[in-house]
């Protein structure tokens, strides 16, 4: 029986996050595309302002021609960009969204009346929360999102190493924090350990911020400062939206789950026994 909720809870889970990632991605559209735009727009006009600058190699040898045109020559691209800002955004938002809501889920079904005694409703937004600030918020904080092609890309792999570092830590330190706050509740109640708990995941997080190198090499000098904060307003919009809507669809599929499976457990126990002999 609790094998069959946790994998019913599984499948609704990954609807309720390709849901949101319908929403989520909607909002990366309308929001995130103009300054994505925008930055390869900086990113052109910069490398054409470089071409042009170039002096050329076979300058004097009857080649000054062929070199600015090979500098002028764009590389053909594999994806369009049309289709890149449309349906392979829209693919890689819901992928993203329907693993992010089965993972959810079952940290759901974990959680669930291991946290207090509250409905799976506020219950699925308590594990919104969480997960939302523990996989995107705290890492946000320290290594926040910029617009591709504006970064250095010799360090790309580094970069990318310390944020799913710094994700990894956060998840480590918010579970750490369930843990203690659960061991701190018969003793100082639910409101104190709560709180407690709270406090100590933010004291660590901070010395993860102090002792982590920073990415100091993430934005190149000279780009935009307004366009570089809608970019990252807009994804931290996106993830906003996409948690929330998860929490909303997720906690009433969920609740009315868990309902019909208490109802019909009742109802199985107030059956007659069969009468023997």
């Amino acid at each position: 029986m609790y094998a069959s909720t946790v994998r019913g809870l599984l499948v609704r889970g990954m609807l309720a996050g390709l849901i949101a990632g319908l929403f989520a991605f909607a909002v990366a559209y309308v929001v995130g595309e103009p300054p994505v735009r925008g930055s390869i727009a900086v990113e052109e006009a910069a490398a054409a302002q470089d071409a042009a600058g170039a002096p050329s190699a076979h300058a004097g040898h009857g080649g000054g021609d062929a070199a600015p045109a090979e500098a002028a020559e764009e590389e053909e691209e594999l994806v369009s960009r049309p289709v890149q800002s449309t349906f392979g955004l829209a693919t890689g938002v819901l992928v993203y969204g329907v693993a992010l809501g089965g993972i959810a889920s079952l940290a759901f079904s974990f959680a669930l009346g291991r946290v207090g005694g509250f409905s799976p409703r506020a219950t699925a937004a308590l594990t919104a929360a969480g997960a939302f600030a523990t996989v995107y918020l705290v890492p946000f904080l320290k290594y926040p999102a910029t617009p591709p092609a504006v970064g250095n890309p010799d360090t790309i792999g580094q970069r990318t190493t310390l944020f799913f570092l710094m994700i990894l830590l956060s998840v480590l330190l918010g579970v750490g924090a369930i843990i203690l706050g659960r061991r701190l509740a018969p003793r100082l109640g639910n409101w104190n350990a709560t709180l407690t708990a709270s406090g100590a995941f933010i004291v660590a997080a901070a010395l993860a911020f102090v002792f982590l190198p920073d990415n100091s090499d993430a934005v190149q000098p000279g780009f935009p400062a307004a366009l570089l904060w809608e970019f990252r307003v807009a994804s931290l919009a996106v993830q906003l939206v996409l948690w929330a809507v998860f929490a909303i669809v997720f906690g009433v599929l969920a609740q009315r789950l868990l309902a019909a499976r208490a109802d019909g457990a009742e109802a199985t126990a107030q059956q007659p026994a069969p009468a023997v002999g």
